[in-house]
């Protein structure tokens, strides 16, 4: 990060100090969607894609069909910026204004009709050496050390730096899919098994986290319902609807339930045996808005409930769960269980949490009540690099403001002790959770 960032900067001087030097540290991002083969942004319109930015906007009045996929990048730009000022208030709409002024020298302080070409042809990243060296321009310009991954389970994980972008086990597929005929092709075709039944599908399971963790993968990741509650598997009553699900054949509710408990607890033993962090990431509900454009049209609902996972907790106290939750009112349930549970990390501020008056309340309470070598800041959850830095200058302000008032003033802190503070929940704590594993 260079030292001319128009990022803005706090103004109490206590908070404007410790926010400078945190931003002269490495950005280790323990969770993101970036495809490591094009890691940055080719054109405007895969950073106004965005669906923070598509959903803000369809729920202000614009058309879904103005972003349709079959529409040109840029007019799907320009027909964004029509509505951008409708959501100017928001803090997603900050990041964007960080984007095009750190990276794309934007003079002005809005985006619309009359300043989108200008922005639009100053992001353009033509041909294959354009965008290599854009990447590169990106990751240095963030001060980036290591962006993890969202792999599906049959990704190839080939055609890049894993120790740059390091590569992460997604397994929703498996637990909440298996029935599909087609997951259970990809399984095979990724495995060479063939999954007949429940000692198959283990086999398989086995060999993924053997690929994975000799490609460099340093965690396992599952998104679940607020609904799903992990249980001990029952290995032989979950034989025949196992079985049933690798035919592809009709499915009761309970059958349902008991594969994907059978499922979820494999892949637990399998982080237990391979000393892989189990990321859990607690609480979406799909298509509860299906009208809305592509990725707005998930929410959530507060039936979720970490006491479901207190079986998991207790039997794999070896393992450690990394926990998201996405109902911002379930950050004291989630502050109580990284409290007591040694295994239980308290992970980010996911999705609809991850705006600043959720992210200080939540933090303030995690400072005051879980051990700092539990605290896991931070993560983007970006799809282009560019993502990463408003982001994370947003949580650094943050904490730099939680910590001035806590610690140097309500404590007494020096403010290199804060330092400290800040140092373990932004880079030392997710280097130690997510250690470099010899290939």
């Amino acid at each position: 990060m260079t030292a001319d960032s128009p990022a803005r900067r706090p103004a109490d001087p206590a908070v404007r100090d410790l926010f400078e030097e945190m931003r002269r540290w490495p950005i280790f991002d323990p969770h993101s969607h970036i495809d490591p083969r094009r890691p940055a942004a080719r054109n405007l319109d895969e950073v106004l894609g965005y669906h923070y930015y598509t959903e803000l906007a369809h729920s202000s009045g614009m058309p879904a069909e103005a972003v349709a996929p079959e529409l040109a990048p840029r007019a799907r730009s320009e027909n964004l910026a029509r509505h951008l000022a409708a959501i100017d208030n928001t803090v997603q709409h900050s990041w964007l204004i960080e984007i095009a002024r750190t990276f794309h020298a934007f003079p002005h302080d809005r985006i619309g009709p009359e300043t989108v070409g200008g922005l639009y042809d100053a992001a353009l990243r033509d041909g294959e050496a354009a965008g290599a060296a854009w990447d590169e321009q990106v990751w240095e310009r963030s001060n980036l050390e290591a962006v993890f991954l969202t792999n599906e389970f049959d990704d190839p994980l080939e055609g890049w730096d894993v120790d740059r972008y390091v590569p992460c086990l997604r397994t929703d597929d498996l637990v909440l899919k298996l029935h599909e005929p087609r997951t259970v092709e990809r399984l095979k075709a990724a495995t060479g098994v063939d999954v007949g039944d429940g000692a198959g599908l283990r086999e398989a399971v086995v060999k993924l986290f053997e690929r994975f963790v000799a490609r460099g993968a340093r965690a396992c990741a599952i998104s679940l319902p607020p609904d799903f509650e992990p249980r001990r598997a029952t290995p032989r009553r979950a034989v025949t609807p196992v079985r049933r699900a690798i035919r592809g054949l009709d499915l009761r509710p309970d059958e349902h339930a008991e594969i994907r408990a059978t499922v979820f607890w494999m892949l637990a033993e399998c982080c237990a045996e391979f000393r892989l962090p189990f990321d859990l990431m607690i609480g979406p509900i799909r298509n509860v808005y299906p009208a809305g454009v592509a990725g707005g049209r998930d929410l959530f609902d507060r039936r979720v409930s970490l006491y479901g996972y207190r079986e998991l907790f207790n039997h794999f106290a070896g393992v450690t769960f990394p926990v998201s939750t996405l109902s911002p009112d379930a950050g004291a349930e989630l502050v109580a269980y990284s409290w007591i549970f040694p295994n239980v990390l308290p992970m980010g501020h996911w999705w609809y949490s991850n705006v600043p008056a959720f992210i200080a309340a939540d933090l303030a309470a995690r400072l005051q009540a879980v051990p700092k070598v539990k605290l896991l800041g931070y993560y983007s959850d970006a799809y282009k690099l560019e993502f990463i830095l408003p982001k994370f200058d947003m949580y650094r302000r943050i904490l730099a403001e939680t910590l001035a008032e806590q610690g140097i003033v309500g404590q007494r802190w020096s403010p290199d002790r804060a330092l400290e503070v800040a140092k373990l929940i932004l880079v030392d704590n997710p280097r130690r959770v997510f250690p470099h594993r010899a290939r």
